[in-house]
């Protein structure tokens, strides 16, 4: 059967309290942790994409690379409705930058048989840099359809409709592809008492790096091609400059042209 496999990852809940560890890391052991909401509304479109096409018999499974933690956040896209997880846990995989984790999350891939479509949400909220779905398609050498609102399957290809400032664009490529969605997708649905109770009970398959044929070399903090060298408090808001007179509208269209917001 071919399959949908979803990237879950598991983050600080929005509502803790987030700190730093001296490498600029988040301190992940003493954060609470969810599953990343946006992951929510990818694995939504995957149930809905399996529930649209019974005759291809799709199986959906859930994927993420991170500690043992991040194993109730693939129970929970299990709850959601997700046929099947794949938990990547490796100590050498602690401080991987966007390219480390993209990479053992391609190899961990490669090891569920014939893949159709990977969905992932357009950005975490921990990383919130949109890079993996993109770096995902390279590596696995298909094309990429991101920040979607829509998504549809038409035969042997992914429809999708994105959303900018500057209006709506229908987009479309031949599978195998990677595709990310954003928060004004399909809202994600309730999982129900027999799939929470199905959750619990399911085996979760956990493999090492070595089980995916990653080098801990390809990974971790120490071999990461990209290194944050600080880190600041945010500064608070600054207060609003309100404009009256004949000059506001003109003004305030001034404003929107510079942002790129007309």
């Amino acid at each position: 059967m071919p399959a949908i496999v979803v990237l879950v990852k598991s983050v600080p809940d929005t509502w803790s309290e987030k700190t730093l560890e001296a490498d600029y890391t988040i301190d992940r052991v003493n954060a609470d942790t969810v599953i990343d909401e946006i992951n929510e509304y990818a694995v939504e479109q995957a149930l809905r994409l399996r529930e649209a096409h019974p005759e291809s018999q799709y199986r959906v499974v859930a994927l993420s690379a991170g500690p043992e933690s991040a194993e109730a956040a693939l129970r929970k896209a299990i709850a959601m409705g997700a046929d099947d997880a794949v938990h990547v846990v490796d100590a050498a995989l602690a401080g991987s930058d966007v390219l480390g984790t993209t990479w053992a999350l391609t190899n961990a891939i490669n090891t569920i048989e014939d893949v159709a479509l990977v969905i992932a949400g357009d950005a975490s909220s921990d990383g919130a840099s949109g890079a993996l779905p993109g770096i995902v398609a390279e590596y696995r050498q298909v094309p990429a359809l991101t920040y979607l609102r829509e998504v549809r399957l038409e035969g042997d290809a992914v429809v999708g409709v994105r959303e900018d400032h500057r209006g709506t664009w229908e987009l479309r490529a031949a599978l195998p592809a990677v595709i990310s969605v954003t928060d004004k997708a399909d809202k994600p649905r309730f999982a129900n008492f027999k799939g929470i109770m199905a959750a619990k009970k399911h085996q979760i398959t956990t493999v090492d790096l070595a089980g995916i044929g990653v080098s801990p070399e390809q990974v971790g903090l120490a071999h990461s091609a990209t290194v944050v060298t600080g880190a600041a408090q945010r500064p608070p808001r600054a207060a609003g400059r309100t404009v009256r007179g004949e000059e506001a509208a003109a003004e305030v269209a001034q404003f929107l042209a510079d942002e790129n917001l007309l």
